[in-house]
């Protein structure tokens, strides 16, 4: 084959995607005449700054590739750190934004009073339990919640099973609240921190302890990488044109990604609730199947904990469903403007790892009362035990399910 057909075949593929770019302005024109429309709702301020919100969120998600899955998976297996680093300083950010905003709301922490509709959840071994299926979830489908919302967007074949078999773990989790509740639940501390520590203290402990698990991380990357050859750094854009077409390829900093995601996560609790991603699914199929007599009426206890609340909501236009609208829209603009979009057929195996890994991903969001933004990130943020809790047990399922997969390499490979 000759030289000039090779460079053909390889520049088939941005010629294909040369319309990508020109989607991606269209969608920006059409989700600004949303937006507009959005304007003349009730609460119409809210939603618009939750639409931009969102929006926000799904660019960044994209474009930094934040997920935590792949974060850990990129530090348990392959020994890269600088994902699993990106999620400390996202928590360590909004850690310290969230205290600035919890104190000027809560004056005397230790008075007994919860700061309002943060997620701050009850710690038993209902909420371990949780984080283990949603951890065995992440491994099965190969993300979590938030970042397959945003993978559709990129034309992943698993996400839109993942999501619905989230919806079916969401139902399953209806159904075996109330027993879990009775036993577990009902009697289980609601631990927040500055109310036993001061926010002085919630906020040295969160810090450090966030400090002293980013240091053991890189010390004990930098010794297994001693003598390696290290890799050349990538040139650096010195001019407007390179510096914006720098935006559109490849991906953004991890620290970038990071940082946004703390800040965006901080913004978001100034004009509403904190940042949630499962608030919708959940609640529209409790509505769903409660209308049918498919889940019991009466949830104990559900409604009463903060967290990400499912239930159903008269109107589908919430501040929640416009940030969600939002972070499909900007992971959309952000995958097409780079022409990352690239759909193809789905197999069965994808279906199959997708139902079963969005069930156990609706099961321990919906069990413990959010998913790694609601309850980890926001709740981290926030200074809930539960968050902390809800994310030991999620790192420590990824861990088994990582050694789990390495095991049958190995025993496939003899």
């Amino acid at each position: 084959m000759s030289t000039a057909s090779n460079a053909d075949l390889q520049s088939a593929p941005q010629i294909h995607a040369a319309w990508q770019p020109w989607a991606a302005a269209g969608l920006i024109v059409l989700l600004g005449i949303f937006a507009n429309q959005a304007q003349t709702w009730t609460g119409g301020r809210t939603l618009v700054f939750a639409l931009t919100l969102g929006i926000a969120l799904g660019v960044v998600l994209q474009r930094t590739r934040f997920c935590f899955y792949c974060h850990a998976r990129d530090w348990l297996q392959r020994d890269d750190p600088r994902g699993i680093l990106a999620i400390a300083l996202a928590l360590a950010v909004g850690v310290v934004g969230m205290t600035v905003v919890q104190s000027s709301w809560v004056a005397n922490p230790q008075a007994g009073q919860l700061p309002p509709e943060m997620h701050i959840g009850p710690v038993s071994w209902v909420l371990v339990l949780a984080g283990l299926a949603f951890g065995a979830g992440m491994s099965v489908s190969g993300s979590c919640i938030s970042a397959h919302w945003y993978r559709l967007a990129e034309g992943s074949t698993v996400s839109p099973f993942a999501l619905l078999g989230t919806g079916l773990g969401f139902a399953i989790g209806f159904h075996t609240w109330n027993p879990l509740y009775s036993v577990a639940v009902a009697d289980a501390p609601v631990v927040w921190m500055p109310q036993h520590l001061g926010y002085g203290g919630a906020l040295a402990v969160q810090l450090g302890g966030l400090g002293l698990w980013a240091a053991w991380i890189w010390q004990r990357h930098v010794k297994r990488q001693a003598g390696a050859p290290r890799p050349l750094a990538a040139p650096v854009a010195r001019d407007l044109r390179s510096l914006w077409q720098s935006l559109w390829t490849g991906r953004w900093n991890y620290a970038l990604g990071g940082a946004l995601v703390g800040l965006i996560s901080v913004f978001a609790i100034v004009r509403m609730r904190p940042l949630g991603v499962t608030a919708t699914l959940g609640s529209q199929v409790r509505g769903a199947l409660q209308t049918q007599g498919w889940v019991p009426e009466r949830l104990n206890g559900l409604d009463g904990f903060a967290g990400c609340a499912t239930l159903p909501q008269e109107s589908w236009a919430t501040p929640n469903a416009l940030v969600l609208v939002g972070l499909m829209g900007g992971a959309f603009v952000a995958a097409l403007a780079s022409r990352q979009f690239t759909p193809r057929l789905p197999t069965r195996r994808d279906a199959l790892r997708g139902i079963a890994g969005g069930t156990l991903l609706g099961w321990g969001a919906m069990t413990g009362l959010g998913c790694t933004i609601g309850t980890l990130l926001s709740g981290g943020m926030a200074g809930a035990l539960s968050a902390w809790v809800f994310g030991a047990a999620m790192l420590a399922a990824l861990w088994l399910g990582f050694r789990f997969q390495a095991w049958q390499s190995a025993r496939a490979a003899v």
